[in-house]
């Protein structure tokens, strides 16, 4: 491990502990920072109430530490958007945002358009398909960014158990970004969570940054930050346990490719290869192949979009 990287472990990794709530509060006081919390998400009503709740109580009722909570529903074909709703977030549907730029499938996608209907200074990200979730997860990743002003960027590590075993979970992560990181941008290798959906940022960094509007939108992040902001701006803090639905091996595999596509965009944008991946499934005559485009779109960063341009200046 590079020494930088050794170094940055000892300053930017923290536990929730580290900073109690009443000093996270005070820190927003007197710094006037106001904090967006956005859920993107698609088919999660099992989920996505439970952690509306929390929130509302524990950080907007208990204590004023989140000042918008907003759901990004995707395309729901549930009752993700009323279950929502009914717990308290502001639901907002991706189509309904920035209509004349039809959108397309994609985490990232979301994540990018919920910039125009935000306003927080501080902007969290949290994935709705959490199951017992704590408001740690917010407060925890916000924290560094009303404490620290050279703070720029903030994601959650956590144990990620799989059936049962400990640090199982966060296949793609072992297999896919976690050696593209330490091969390419050895600097980031100290994030022990790369690919993980809870993460903060000042909208100030975010505005500026292109997404890319699939699974690779947590890669490209890092790796845009870094070259944006410089390491030290970059932390993480400890949260505890992440449980969460897993996905079946044949979708890690469609995640895994997006992500390499990401990387792959960033090592040499004028390098094109062929942005597709085949999977076989089991049919009635055998092996049948079956062929997945991989996201290779991204939206540009946020401060360029008219819209928001407009909506800074009113």
């Amino acid at each position: 491990m590079l020494e930088e990287v050794e170094r940055w472990l000892s300053t930017r990794s923290w536990s929730v502990n580290d900073r109690p709530l009443h000093r996270i509060l005070a820190a927003k006081q007197r710094t006037g920072q106001t904090v967006s919390v956005v859920l993107p998400a698609l088919n999660e009503e099992a989920t996505v109430g439970d952690i509306v709740a929390v929130i509302r109580h524990d950080l907007m009722r208990q204590v004023p530490l989140v000042d918008e909570l907003v759901v990004v529903d995707s395309g729901s074909t549930d009752r993700t958007s009323e279950v929502a709703a009914a717990a308290g977030a502001r639901v907002v549907h991706r189509d309904a945002i920035l209509p004349r730029l039809p959108a397309v499938p994609g985490k990232g996608e979301v994540l990018w358009r919920s910039l125009l209907v935000t306003r927080g200074d501080v902007v969290c990200f949290v994935d709705a398909d959490l199951r017992d979730f704590s408001s740690d997860f917010v407060s925890g990743i916000v924290g560094p960014l009303l404490t620290e002003p050279d703070v720029n960027l903030v994601k959650a590590m956590y144990d990620r158990p799989l059936a049962g075993a400990t640090g199982q979970g966060g296949r793609v992560t072992e297999l896919m970004a976690r050696p593209l990181l330490n091969m390419h941008w050895p600097q980031l290798a100290g994030f022990v969570q790369p690919l993980g959906g809870e993460y903060a940022a000042r909208r100030s960094l975010l505005e500026r940054l292109p997404f890319p509007v699939g699974y690779g939108v947590e890669l490209g992040m890092l790796v845009d930050a870094l070259h944006l902001a410089g390491l030290d701006a970059l932390a993480q803090v400890d949260v505890g346990v992440r449980k969460h639905r897993h996905q079946d091996g044949q979708a890690l595999g469609r995640m895994a490719a997006a992500i390499y596509r990401t990387a792959q965009l960033r090592l040499a944008r004028g390098h094109l290869v062929r942005p597709s991946l085949t999977q076989f499934e089991r049919g009635e005559d055998g092996f049948e192949p079956r062929t997945y485009s991989v996201d290779t779109e991204e939206r540009p960063p946020m401060v360029e979009i008219a819209e928001y341009q407009a909506r800074r200046a009113a």
